[in-house]
């Protein structure tokens, strides 16, 4: 509260570290400064809730604190008057995202390995369609080449997975092979998982 008025909120942290004491004295610098540090505050909780949600690539963490530059309407759920609030300074989601990345909340090697290991417990998958997963979430190459060589998935293995997973579904075996294509395995190793089957 400055002059009994709600002006902004700090944390514990905030507050000891800028040296806020209950009845002292700011200029409107002062008072300028700690909104720029309560948005910040503000801002980092949100951002640090997204990333323990589960991990993220730095391009989804960068995706999430664009948006919260953006200006957006926000009803007032008593009146229903409609009102513009404004986002976030970009200034501050850039010292967010630092500060993210400072505490190790953005890895994108660690996001590799966590969305390999959860395609392979929840659907069969190529190694192929993997690839172009992370590419859409812009982890880099490098990353990936190094994350799927130390994976210890096998493509023969998955198919196979599938295979079992999915026989009653497609009893058709065409249909089982477009189905297999579109998880993004080849021809030849759909093949030989199919007659692996026939064996």
């Amino acid at each position: 509260m400055i002059d009994g008025e709600y002006k902004l909120s700090l944390d514990v942290y905030q507050l000891g570290i800028l040296g806020i004491k209950v009845g002292g004295v700011v200029s409107q610098n002062d008072i300028d400064k700690l909104q720029e540090e309560s948005s910040f505050g503000k801002l980092y909780a949100q951002a640090l809730k997204y990333c323990l949600m589960r991990p993220h690539s730095s391009q989804e963490i960068k995706d999430y604190l664009f948006k919260k530059t953006l200006d957006r309407k926000v009803k007032n759920y008593k009146t229903g008057e409609i009102n513009n609030r404004q986002g976030v300074n970009s200034k501050i989601s850039d010292r967010v995202y630092n500060r993210l990345v400072d505490k190790g909340y953005v890895d994108d090697e660690k996001f590799a390995c966590w969305w390999i290991r959860n395609r392979k417990i929840n659907t069969g998958i190529s190694i192929r369609k993997l690839r172009q997963e992370l590419s859409a979430k812009r982890v880099s190459n490098d990353i990936i080449d190094m994350v799927l060589a130390q994976s210890d998935r096998d493509d023969n293995c998955e198919i196979i997975k599938i295979i079992n997973k999915k026989r009653s579904r497609y009893p058709d075996e065409n249909k089982m092979i477009a189905y297999l294509a579109r998880q993004g395995f080849s021809y030849e190793d759909i093949k030989d998982g199919l007659d692996s089957f026939k064996d």
